[in-house]
């Protein structure tokens, strides 16, 4: 049977003229979300099996995500961590809905299926001033590219503080804000204004819609 899942292709931005230690440390932060993304709870109790991230081309990486619903989460976790680690370094996200094939053997370099070609793809066609792009062989809607063109609009403008703030408030899991506040040594009320400012709060129906819609299924068409 075929899996329905969302891999995500990625690169860093100008990382040619930010040199090694820059590309390093962004790689490693990038590394350690996706460890973090692994333990996400799902609604029914399970976690996402996010396997294999892949690193290519010195500054391009990929992902497998087998919940797609969590897919524009972890597009902002991302881009949320690499701001709050000061790498200077963001990168482009391009995720693709469809079908997978196989995980390939020891990583995905010869991962096959649609998700993957359409992933790479959208990647490959991304106008360099873009950050996220969603596309898909079915189930897309217009409100899937809508949400994501806002989504990178958003996240572009987010301070170094307010994307540790929004990097602590993806957690699926619902820290409480006391909780996320100690973790950065703030007030609540401080950590509130960075969530205000950086609009956390109307993200939250947008997360919620992909999360309730995207979900995994198993086909055999």
């Amino acid at each position: 049977m075929e899996t329905y899942a969302a891999v995500l292709t990625g690169d860093l931005v100008a990382s040619t003229n930010a040199g090694f230690y820059a590309v390093e440390k962004a790689m490693s932060e990038l590394v350690s979300a996706s460890r973090d993304i692994q333990t996400w709870p799902l609604s029914d109790k399970k976690f996402t099996r996010l396997t294999r991230f892949t690193r290519h081309r010195g500054d391009g990486w990929q992902v497998f995500l087998d919940f797609p619903g969590n897919a524009l989460r972890a597009c902002l976790f991302y881009t949320a961590r690499l701001k709050a680690s000061d790498c200077g370094l963001t990168t482009r996200i391009s995720v693709g809905l469809g079908r997978i094939d196989s995980l390939g053997t020891d990583d995905l370099s010869d991962a096959r299926g649609d998700a993957f070609t359409i992933s790479g793809h959208g990647l490959d066609e991304m106008p360099r001033s873009s950050r996220l792009t969603i596309l898909g062989n079915r189930r897309m809607e217009p409100w899937h590219t809508a949400i994501y063109g806002l989504a990178d609009w958003q996240s572009r403008r987010w301070s170094h503080e307010q994307a540790e703030a929004i990097a602590l408030a993806l957690d699926p899991s619902t820290p409480t804000q006391e909780e996320m506040a100690k973790t950065l040594q703030i007030t609540r009320q401080a950590l509130q204004a960075r969530l205000s400012s950086a609009g956390f709060h109307a993200l939250t129906a947008a997360l919620l819609a992909f999360e309730t819609t995207d979900a995994p299924i198993e086909d055999t068409l």
